[in-house]
């Protein structure tokens, strides 16, 4: 039996619920709250609320702290950083910290190919500084997104995002030149057919009804894609999805741009997500977990790429040295405490019984995911695949009052993203409560 979670009072407790008074009178109210989770402190996979109740993290801070809270030696080389200096921008000077993550980066980025590296501040800055890069270097207008992606809220994010309505509304026009096609989600496949037996007509499509109907090929910069969707749903694509992409990108001269914000740093049991389809990509976008929680984005690009000429892009907080430490220590720790083998031990483990779960389940419409980066997509019925959403809301917060700290995204999909050092002990522990809070939802049906 596990000694977590530990709920001591109903959340929000009266201490959280003060903090929330006292959010919405100065805080921007354009951040929505999955719910009224307010954090003390955080130490391996477990959070503590203000009220001090105790909850396993199966959020990963928004799937920003792959070595989990606090980590000791993360915090050790932050420590000596500051003890070093703060910041001193490498816009205009030098310093080794950035070199060192670089140097790093680039070994377990896919590709042996020499490559340069972009540091911003986050995913949408890497976001940007990539599709900048596409235009600089190819000298094309325009990029290829796909239906249902997330790609950040920066004017240039947003206009390849394509997730809900409501991050787009009311800010157009947005940048020019990006058209979106339907990207390869099985279960709920945009043209009504069946995999395999459509022949990857996902695919196809681009080629056929876009790049040979409406769209110039030799204008086309890029691609952009992540490589399994996260807001859009944890959305896998079937196993030749991209492998296919490379071959109609190839065709034309196209780059690839992978975004991997979310789903890289070992999330899925690589270092990389689309490792898992073979592929290597021109441009690599990683962020959120880089550096366990410090604002760090990196746009990765082989070098024959990154000609850019010196002041066409830049950022003053970009690479800063303490972000940069963090960074280090976390490759370190990935590949010393064996991340990956664990994210991919835990996620087969974790997906087997969701899967046994999904067959005794009446709203269960789908398990899917790879590693430690899995979606649960909830339905009202098996045969129509309405998506469940209030049910999938009511799931995740009754999980997190029951003391298991978990997210929905897309319309219906509970997300399962602990951190790379979960156990087996506390897998169990949060699982067994996702489950009787399906359960629960099915009886009132």
């Amino acid at each position: 039996m596990s000694n977590y979670p530990k709920i001591i009072v109903t959340p929000p407790g009266p201490k959280a619920r003060e903090l929330m008074r006292r959010d919405e009178r100065v805080i921007s109210q354009s951040f929505v709250r999955f719910y009224p989770l307010a954090i003390q402190s955080g130490k391996g996979c477990i959070i503590r609320d203000v009220d001090g109740n105790e909850y396993i993290d199966f959020n990963s801070g928004l799937v920003c702290l792959n070595v989990g809270h606090s980590h000791p030696k993360v915090i050790e080389a932050i420590k000596s950083q500051l003890d070093r200096f703060l910041h001193y921008s490498i816009t205009d000077f030098l310093y080794h910290e950035v070199v060192d993550v670089a140097e790093k980066l680039v070994k377990v980025t896919p590709g042996k190919w020499e490559k340069k590296i972009f540091f911003g501040n986050s995913g949408a800055e890497a976001v940007e500084a990539g599709a900048k890069l596409a235009r600089w270097h190819t000298r094309k207008q325009r990029y290829i997104a796909f239906s249902s992606a997330f790609h950040g809220r920066t004017f240039g994010g947003m206009s390849f995002t394509a997730s809900k309505p409501v991050q787009r509304r009311y800010f157009f026009p947005l940048v020019p030149g990006v058209t979106h096609v339907p990207y390869g989600y099985c279960y709920r496949c945009p043209f009504k057919l069946t995999y395999p037996n459509c022949h990857y007509w996902c695919i196809d499509f681009i080629d056929e009804q876009v790049l040979q109907k409406f769209i110039p090929p030799e204008e086309v910069a890029a691609f952009i894609f992540e490589p399994i969707q996260g807001e859009g749903g944890y959305v896998v694509p079937p196993p030749e999805y991209f492998q296919r992409l490379k071959k109609l990108a190839d065709k034309y001269g196209i780059l690839l741009m992978d975004d991997e914000v979310q789903a890289g740093m070992g999330r899925t049991g690589k270092w990389f997500a689309i490792e898992n389809w073979g592929v290597e990509p021109d441009i690599i976008c990683v962020a959120k977990s880089i550096a366990a929680g410090m604002p760090l984005g990196a746009m990765v690009a082989k070098a024959t790429i990154m000609d850019w000429e010196g002041g066409s892009h830049a950022s003053t907080f970009g690479g800063n040295p303490v972000s940069c430490a963090a960074a280090s220590a976390v490759i370190d720790v990935i590949r010393s405490e064996r991340l990956l083998e664990n994210a991919t031990k835990q996620g087969k483990y974790i997906i087997k019984r969701l899967k046994e779960i999904e067959e005794r389940s009446e709203i269960i419409g789908d398990v899917r995911g790879k590693g430690l980066m899995i979606g649960i997509e909830l339905v009202e019925d098996k045969t129509n695949k309405k998506p469940a959403q209030k049910k999938a809301t009511e799931i995740m917060t009754n999980c997190w009052k029951k003391g298991v700290a978990v997210i929905t995204c897309g319309k219906s999909t509970i997300r399962i993203v602990p951190p790379l050092i979960i156990t087996q002990k506390l897998v169990d522990a949060g699982l067994d409560i996702i489950e009787n809070g399906i359960k629960q939802v099915e009886k009132r049906r």
